[in-house]
């Protein structure tokens, strides 16, 4: 599985895994690299940006930042704000209001005019915070959530674990054929085919999260008898393609009351998705 450079044990995270090699430099790292394919952003109808020259910040403990030069982005639709704040790996960054007629969205753009030395190849680069825009392309694809990081994946496989998932005595899922998701420096996920799950206990939640790698998932409550305990277990419908062999398949988290084995051994809890 190839590591994601800055978080869990990439080579450029806080704490990187065993290596026969050191990387002589500061703690915290910076990483500036080409995004391979064209991004647009939209706003109330607009473009925002568009280009074929981003750039992915990696930067140890975040997700990669997306840069794109001042050229490719449209500085009519940005009002210069009073905003400042001050990074010490990245130096000073000042930030932009977007605006189009009546819609507008606060200190949603931001660059560093005057980085520092270690950071100078940001001075011509800016930034957007992703949950502002209407709509981001990667290409012609709507994207969700975030741009994929080209150093993350995901991979599904299929296998013959033993689940079982257990409210006290009761067996609420059971099978000897779950898939196996593996996600860059994550524990394994197991994902349990729907006819191997007592649907009778399961009841529909409200509850939805966005994966850029897996898609949209929803989210089911857990009833026996008069408890109901919410967002216990979630599935893909729709699955994007790498992770296409989950669809409709559930996978659970632990919670008050709620075992997990594997081959007869507890599984931890985690709550990522």
């Amino acid at each position: 599985m190839i590591m994601s450079l800055t978080l869990f044990h990439g080579p450029l995270s806080g704490r990187p895994a065993e290596a026969n090699y050191r990387i002589e430099g500061p703690a915290h790292r910076l990483f500036f690299d080409d995004f391979p394919r064209r991004v647009r952003a939209k706003y109330a109808g607009q473009t925002l940006l568009d280009t074929r020259r981003g750039k992915l910040l990696h930067e140890t403990g975040l997700l990669p930042q997306l840069y794109v030069p001042r050229q490719d982005a449209r500085f009519d639709m940005l009002e210069a704000t009073d905003r400042k704040t001050h990074c010490p790996f990245k130096g000073d960054a000042c930030y932009w209001s977007v605006r189009v007629g009546e819609r507008a969205v606060q200190n949603a753009v931001w660059a560093y005019p005057q980085p520092s030395e270690a950071a100078a190849w940001l001075r011509d680069y800016i930034a957007v915070y992703w949950a502002t825009m209407d709509a981001w392309f990667d290409e012609d694809e709507a994207v969700e959530g975030h741009l994929r990081d080209p150093y993350h994946r995901v991979d599904v496989r299929e296998t013959s674990h033993h689940l079982r998932v257990c409210v006290q005595a009761d067996v609420v899922a059971e099978t000897k054929r779950p898939k196996i998701l593996s996600e860059t420096g994550l524990a394994n996920r197991y994902y349990v085919p729907p006819a191997d799950i007592r649907a009778d206990l399961f009841e529909p939640s409200a509850t939805q999260t966005v994966c850029p790698y897996k898609g949209v998932a929803s989210y089911r409550a857990l009833r026996i008898g008069d408890q109901r305990i919410e967002d216990v277990a979630w599935l893909y419908a729709e699955p994007l393609p790498d992770a296409g062999k989950i669809g409709g398949y559930l996978c659970f988290d632990l919670a008050e009351g709620l075992t997990i084995e594997i081959d007869g051994a507890p599984v931890p809890g985690r709550k990522d998705k």
